[in-house]
């Protein structure tokens, strides 16, 4: 595993450690569908969530959730509607991202945009 897949690693279970401390519930981690792969799904009460983690090491280049392009956002839609359906969806659903700077193990930012997009926004 090279060091940015460890980092983005690092980065997941970190966003997965915050949402379970705020009550959510954890579904699926790294679920793909074709060429998408979802982050988490949880559900955060009734809610279901699909969220992307961007985990970065500094913002030199800019800050970790402006790295989710309408590409990417267009492969999460898809997957979120076949997980959907695999699981005969009938609640309200929201696409948020995580945006986390990491310093260190003791040493990080964390940055939580939920409703970061919806679909057909494009």
């Amino acid at each position: 595993m090279t060091k940015a897949q460890d980092l983005g690693r690092r980065g997941e279970e970190i966003a997965r450690q915050y949402l379970t401390d705020h009550g959510w519930k954890i579904l699926e981690t790294n679920w793909r569908f074709s060429r998408a792969e979802v982050d988490i799904i949880a559900k955060d009460g009734q809610t279901l969530v699909f969220v992307e983690v961007k985990t970065r090491s500094s913002v030199y280049f800019g800050q970790p959730e402006e790295f989710v392009m309408e590409d990417k956002e267009k492969l999460l839609v898809g997957a979120a509607s076949a997980y959907m359906e695999k699981i005969d969806h009938d609640w309200e659903i929201r696409f948020d991202i995580i945006g986390i700077i990491f310093h260190n193990e003791q040493h990080y930012e964390l940055k939580h945009l939920p409703d970061a997009f919806f679909p057909g926004e494009w």
